[in-house]
């Protein structure tokens, strides 16, 4: 059990995984020399040598293009594309090659492809390099979606990524690289099992990657009046743990889901259908949402953090709760 962080749970992962099996390989923008935007592949290419750390072009589409070709081929690659705003660029590649492949050919395909992004806001860098929308990805059949709230998730579900033979988009908040943590050695994290952060009797709150610590936070601040909150980390959005959350709003009659995403289209309203089509008699309030507003991620710091959900805002949103 070794305390350390975010990126570190990462790169020591990477290295794990890269040494148990000499067809994983990694490649993106400024990766092997610089060691990645956020650090996370710094010493790989030392390690490994460039015919494994691969810098490539500035050119997205390229880029998750030749990931697909490699592992089609029988390679295991890692794709970093530097910022998730930048997927925009790599979409037809993504969702209309790597998610169909399985689909088309069976098992005479393979795309066992990890593509690792850094998503959301809270560093100031603007409306083109702050966004976080899973809501597009999990809508895609055949893609897999993990997003770590924890060291010990960041490399649990990355190791299970990278030894998955489906595509896996996984996302990395920017706010988390430098949170520390335990992390045990060899840690795997299966798809599609969330997380107890706290368990409670009054209210579930529902939440992924950094706005865990948000809700979990808002659950101590919820103390101070008599309401115990339960927090669930969902860990990856497709496959989702729904019968969790199910089972978790059958106990508390209650639900708030926090997501840092715009409001309308946001992953929370999937949340939030579900739970209406499947425990609706078990609910005594409304479910609420706590999101980022329909407008772009402003660069300004002040309105950067306006826009984010916050702990106080989620605690708000569940005493409302007990008032209707």
């Amino acid at each position: 059990m070794n305390t350390i962080t975010f990126t570190e749970a990462l790169r020591t992962t990477l290295n794990e995984e890269m040494a148990r099996d000499v067809t994983t390989i990694v490649m993106g923008e400024d990766i092997g020399i610089y060691g990645g935007a956020f650090g996370v592949t710094r010493g790989l290419l030392d390690t490994f040598g460039p015919h494994r750390v691969i810098d490539t072009p500035i050119s997205e589409g390229s880029i998750v293009g030749v990931g697909v070709g490699a592992a089609l081929t029988g390679l295991r690659p890692v794709v970093e594309i530097m910022f998730m705003d930048f997927l925009a660029l790599a979409m037809d590649q993504l969702t209309n090659q790597a998610a169909k492949l399985r689909y088309l050919f069976g098992e005479q395909a393979a795309c066992p492809l990890v593509l690792r992004t850094a998503s959301g806001a809270g560093r100031c860098y603007g409306p083109t390099h702050s966004q976080t929308f899973e809501a597009w990805l999990t809508h895609v059949p055949g893609l897999k979606v993990a997003i770590p709230a924890t060291p010990a998730d960041a490399a649990g579900l990355l190791r299970s990524a990278i030894r998955d033979a489906n595509p896996v988009v996984f996302l990395e908040h920017k706010l988390l690289y430098g949170q520390r943590g335990q992390v045990p050695d060899g840690h795997v994290v299966p798809f599609g099992k969330a997380r107890t952060v706290r368990t409670g009797r009054d209210v579930t709150l529902v939440a992924w990657g950094a706005m865990v610590a948000c809700a979990d936070e808002a659950a101590t601040l919820l103390e101070d009046d008599d309401i115990q909150a339960e927090v669930l980390d969902m860990r990856t959005l497709a496959p989702l743990d729904g019968e969790a959350i199910l089972t978790s709003v059958r106990k508390t009659g209650r639900l708030v889901v926090v997501d840092e995403a715009p409001r309308t289209g946001g992953f929370s309203a999937e949340i939030a259908a579900q739970a209406a089509e499947y425990v609706l008699d078990y609910l005594e309030a409304p479910v609420r949402r706590v999101t980022g507003p329909d407008c772009p991620i402003p660069a300004s710091p002040a309105l950067e953090q306006a826009y984010l959900p916050t702990p106080e805002r989620v605690a708000d949103a569940v005493v409302e709760l007990f008032d209707v």
